[in-house]
């Protein structure tokens, strides 16, 4: 009877641990969040929305000398530093347009910080859950910035290094589409 107890008590406290956390949840309109008081604040956060947005979500890394610098320091590690290197890994597929209305944008924001010279921008992913096929859960994907008048100079999220032979692993720059 007591292993029967513990049994239950650690099914439990599993499932606890290990079920779905909230959902995350994207702010409707985005657009405020790309702004601030403060004028270099602003340039930045609204440079970090065009890599966010016009490059990562839409393709027009034909724009990228307007938002990253030519020397652009990866420190993801899945990518070389280097304004060109990024061009070359997305910006391989001809832009799509931008919807007018940033509630219609494919990237879900959730938060946008900037302090100093540093922006980061969280949005929403929706992944495959690999414990269960056919669902999905919701995280969340980071970009951090550090710029340099107005271009992004230094780059960090979460990417990892992909196994060899399995295909394209951690986030690119961006995350997945959010939904």
């Amino acid at each position: 009877m007591k292993r029967l107890q513990f049994a239950l008590s650690a099914l439990l406290t599993s499932a606890a641990l290990f079920g779905q956390a909230a959902p995350v949840v994207a702010v409707e309109d985005p657009t405020p969040l790309f702004h601030d008081k403060d004028p270099v604040l602003d340039r930045n956060k609204q440079a970090a929305m065009h890599i966010v947005i016009d490059g990562l979500a839409y393709g027009h890394w034909n724009e990228s000398d307007k938002w990253l610098t030519e020397r652009y320091i990866q420190h993801n590690p899945a990518f070389a530093s280097g304004r060109a290197t990024i061009v070359a890994a997305f910006g391989k597929a001809a832009p799509r347009p931008i919807p007018a209305d940033p509630k219609q944008w494919s990237t879900k924001i959730v938060a946008v910080l900037a302090q100093g010279d540093l922006v980061a921008v969280f949005n929403r992913v929706e992944r495959q859950d690999p414990r269960n096929p056919g669902q999905t859960y919701t995280t969340t994907h980071w970009d951090m910035w550090r710029f340099v008048d107005g271009k992004a100079d230094e780059h960090w999220d979460e990417g990892t290094i992909n196994v060899p032979g399995a295909g394209k692993g951690g986030p690119a720059p961006g995350g997945d589409k959010g939904k």
